[in-house]
């Protein structure tokens, strides 16, 4: 039986959440303003503010001098542009690094925004932050495989879950975050059986990206899926539009009637 019809029509919770797994698969996408917020409302499930947006909208090569400054701002906007999806703010790199540091910044999250969770990366080796979290009643969607804000540790972005000891590995992550209380799990750039099998081995959610068919949902970044962001494609990403081929031929129709003085016509004048 599905949860929900195709148009979300009332506010997705945790709970909602919880329910969908192995039900109904759960639809993430990123947002970072009120603008595509709103857009967005009422059409997925989930919305991750995520720290992409250091790539995305600034220009940076990777995520990791995102601030809280900068994602409390941005969760603020998307805040004010959908009501009814699960909004989830994206703990960026140093704000985490032991519990005391965990809570104060995801308590200053929930306090100034209205988030209903926080994302962490990392697996069994952050069990105790998300474990710290959650008993301060912070929920918390955990974050294993590729992980971006390990890119210069792990020597760049790699695949995870090649061979049986790695597949293993991952699902001791997945199941210590489970314990240590988080309401579900993204599981990033991994093979489509590693996929399957950690989301086979808990029982909450797993939002798979770039990890195959088998996962509880899916999330994909918003200017990916929809052909803004040009600098790289991902292999796991799915273009759902040319977003930035639509842009420049529509700026170019602008810039030629200006030019030509065929706008504004009398249609758009006073």
């Amino acid at each position: 039986m599905s949860i929900h019809t195709d148009k979300i029509a009332k506010k997705v919770t945790l709970t909602t959440i919880a329910k969908m797994k192995g039900v109904e698969p759960i639809t993430m996408v990123t947002a970072y303003d009120a603008l595509f917020a709103k857009l967005f409302d009422g059409n997925v499930d989930m919305i991750l503010v995520g720290d992409s947006l250091n790539m995305s909208f600034l220009g940076k090569e990777d995520t990791l001098s995102a601030t809280m400054n900068q994602m409390i701002y941005h969760t603020q906007a998307v805040c004010n542009g959908a009501t009814l999806p699960l909004i989830v703010l994206d703990m960026p790199f140093g704000s985490y690094t032991n519990r005391e540091d965990a809570v104060r910044n995801a308590t200053r999250a929930y306090q100034e925004t209205n988030a209903q969770a926080v994302k962490i990366e990392g697996g069994k080796e952050r069990a105790n932050i998300v474990k710290a979290l959650t008993d301060n009643s912070i929920a918390v969607l955990g974050h294993i495989g590729l992980m971006p804000q390990f890119l210069r540790s792990d020597g760049g972005y790699k695949i995870r879950g090649k061979d049986k000891t790695d597949i293993d590995s991952l699902i001791e992550d997945a199941r210590a975050l489970e314990s240590a209380g988080a309401f579900a799990i993204v599981v990033e750039g991994v093979k489509s059986e590693a996929g399957k099998a950690i989301t086979d081995a808990v029982n909450i959610p797993t939002i798979g990206i770039g990890a195959g068919i088998d996962t509880d949902g899916q999330v994909l970044v918003w200017s990916d899926m929809f052909g803004f962001f040009e600098d790289f494609k991902p292999k796991f990403v799915k273009q759902y539009s040319k977003g930035a081929e639509i842009i420049r031929e529509n700026l170019d129709r602008y810039t030629t009637e200006v030019k030509e003085k065929k706008f504004p016509s009398k249609e758009f004048t006073y």
